[in-house]
């Protein structure tokens, strides 16, 4: 049966022209999401492209309609990055196409040269990793998304909301094409090294262009920004070394579920959340 929290979402995000700064107290978190942001549009269509030519392959109809459903999915997503990333570009950062040109150059090179098999792990590397990543950007959403930019910090929920709602799609086709403890796990270290690697590479580039990189101030400010991420990563993502471990095992957050049911209700209210209460239930912009 599909799993009944997937749902395509068309999201009416507003997106304005933007330093990159659209957390103002948190510069460097900002450039770390955007740098992220930057791959989406080249990793989420590779991921899809994987998906599609292994569909062919699946037997079983209900695995089929989920990958339907996740693949507009991320279709979506790809599509609202792509908005976004273009109000960085228009606020001028040169270094935004040399960025993209070796995201596009990792997918192309990817797929050109390594197996649907090897493929298939690391996209089921890269959803393991969203869903720890998810799970952490909603446990700390108040420190990382407080009092910063709705339509930015609503976009980057939404989307991990998504990540956390699709979260045993990939899993599923690799595990009914190519199961395997030593597959799984090697697309997971080599998607998180690849993707940590890109984005590490694109906020310091990014910093770099905004003058911040000569600060000994914002180095210290990035530096606690990362450090705290990872040390409420690391637990999460070990977890999935466990040679038992299934994503269903994962309990979705109740903020999750209740932004799910906000949707619902008021899209337009969840694509601008008030970022000024998200300790509570989940929030509307005035």
């Amino acid at each position: 049966m599909t799993d009944a929290r997937m749902t395509l979402r068309a999201m009416p995000f507003v997106f304005e022209p933007t330093d990159g700064h659209w957390n103002a107290a948190r510069p460097e978190f900002s450039q770390v999401v955007n740098s992220a942001s930057l791959a989406m549009p080249y990793l989420e269509p590779y991921l899809i492209r994987t998906m599609r030519a292994a569909k062919g392959q699946i037997t079983d109809p209900a695995l089929q309609a989920e990958l339907d459903l996740y693949i507009k999915q991320e279709a979506a997503h790809y599509k609202q990055h792509r908005l976004f990333n273009e109000t960085l570009r228009a606020t001028g950062y040169t270094c935004i196409d040399g960025l993209e040109g070796r995201l596009n150059a990792d997918y192309t090179k990817l797929e050109k040269e390594r197996s649907l098999r090897f493929n298939l792990a690391y996209a089921e590397g890269f959803e393991a990793m969203a869903l720890v990543i998810g799970q952490m950007l909603i446990e700390d959403r108040v420190h990382l998304f407080g009092n910063s930019n709705a339509a930015v910090s609503s976009l980057v929920l939404w989307h991990f909301v998504e990540e956390i709602e699709h979260k045993s799609v990939a899993y599923d086709v690799l595990h009914h094409l190519h199961p395997g403890y030593l597959l799984r796990i090697t697309g997971l270290i080599y998607a998180t090294g690849h993707i940590f690697w890109r984005t590490r590479q694109g906020y310091h580039t990014l910093l770099k262009e905004d003058g911040l990189s000569r600060s000994i101030a914002s180095h210290w400010a990035l530096t606690k920004v990362i450090y705290r991420v990872l040390f409420n990563i690391l637990p999460k993502w070990l977890r999935i070394l466990k040679p038992g471990y299934h994503p269903r095992q994962i309990a979705d957050p109740a903020w999750a579920l209740a932004w799910a049911t906000l949707f619902r209700d008021n899209p337009a209210g969840a694509a601008k959340l008030d970022t000024a209460q998200l300790a509570g239930p989940v929030p509307v912009a005035a």
